[in-house]
């Protein structure tokens, strides 16, 4: 009986955030491992002593990403971590995205303005402003040019707290037909889910966003599967290294599907909208731990 730690954050007296875990530990053991959620910044966790350690909704990892690689690592160096170490430091910043479009994969285009840059910011469209190391649309707002004072005003205190800062048209196809995120699981897509624009217009950097409005369950297109396939392709070490993966969509100016970015260490499942694929799920992660 293989054990399995599944790794979530600590939500301290508040509710967690993932209604997946409980479910997905459920269907672990009902398929005969020895399963349980641990807190990644649990002191007295004894990693060594599981088979397998899956990240799964460590989702306050961005607010001390210091402290998450190195347990990251410690891991890694105790046991079966998945996705591995090496993939979860390369997605951890989104700096990943200029290596993918070097590698041919459509991307949304992004420059990267670390502290001390100069505010070099879009004069003729709409934009984004987002951190390199951020999840669930924490410091992400968009502008038009008219509102450059608040754009810098944002790169201040992003600078502030040394975070670099992204900056990336607003596809306004968005508002259309939404962005697209595939899942896959062990080298196959699982399922597919669209959701809604993320952004409002004149909603402060700082103000609390809903990372997933209006999700519905998504038939991708080919040209969606495509892009999304050669993106895990150009993964360091090639995609069969990793068990899981989530590749988020959206249509770019011409049309097409680009990619806004890819998910390889704690992406949301979204099990509520997709039940179905649980079992799969599980067995996978077993088929892994067993094979550790």
């Amino acid at each position: 009986m293989p054990r399995i730690a599944l790794a979530t954050y600590d939500p301290g007296t508040a509710p967690s955030k993932d209604p997946d875990l409980a479910g997905l530990v459920a269907e672990l053991r009902a398929a005969g491992a020895d399963a349980e959620a641990r807190f990644w910044d649990d002191p007295d966790a004894d990693w060594a002593g599981y088979d397998l350690v899956l990240i799964r909704s460590t989702w306050d990892y961005t607010w001390r990403p210091a402290e998450f690689l190195a347990w990251v690592d410690r891991v890694d160096a105790l046991t079966l971590l998945l996705n591995p170490a090496d993939v979860v430091h390369w997605n951890a910043d989104k700096h990943y995205l200029g290596e993918l479009a070097s590698a041919g994969v459509p991307t949304v285009p992004t420059h990267y303005l670390p502290p001390g840059a100069e505010p070099d910011l879009p004069t003729g469209h709409e934009y984004v402003i987002k951190p390199a190391s951020g999840a669930g649309a924490r410091y992400a707002a968009r502008y038009t040019p008219e509102e450059r004072e608040s754009a810098v005003r944002q790169l201040a205190h992003m600078h502030a707290e040394g975070l670099t800062a992204m900056v990336q048209p607003y596809m306004r196809a968005v508002d259309q037909h939404g962005e697209r995120a595939l899942h896959f699981f062990g080298g196959r897509l699982l399922h597919a889910s669209r959701k809604g624009a993320v952004l409002v217009s004149g909603t402060p950097f700082d103000a609390a966003k809903t990372a997933h409005p209006k999700l519905e369950k998504w038939q991708p297109t080919a040209a969606e599967l495509d892009v999304a396939e050669r993106a895990l392709a150009a993964v360091p070490g090639g995609a069969e290294r990793l068990l899981y993966g989530r590749v988020d969509l959206i249509d770019g100016e011409d049309g097409q599907p680009c990619v806004l970015e890819l998910e390889l260490i704690e992406p949301h499942l979204f099990l509520d909208l997709h039940p179905e694929s649980r079992p799969r799920i599980a067995r996978l992660i077993i088929e892994a731990a067993q094979g550790s």
